[in-house]
């Protein structure tokens, strides 16, 4: 018996599953933490954000919405201004 695990719905085969993903827009912080899949979370700066993506996942376009998936508001970071805590 075969069975084929290439499918378009989300959630359904690992073509589908995000390889990145940005958690929710705070305003409390100037970062937004990202999850890289088999590395975890970590809070990225906007300037950081698109370097990271490339460490981890060097092929990867940081603009595809497939593979980064944006939980909320994408590309916009929390306002922040030097020499804020």
């Amino acid at each position: 018996m075969t069975t084929s695990s290439n499918t378009t719905s989300s959630g359904a085969g690992t073509a589908d599953e995000p390889l990145v993903r940005v958690a929710e827009f705070r305003t409390d912080s100037r970062y937004r933490l990202v999850h890289f899949k088999d590395a975890g979370w970590m809070p990225l700066a906007p300037e950081e954000f698109e370097p990271e993506v490339r460490q981890h996942f060097p092929d990867l376009d940081p603009h595809d919405p497939v593979r980064v998936r944006w939980d909320d508001r994408p590309w916009e970071w929390p306002a922040w201004h030097p020499g804020e805590a």
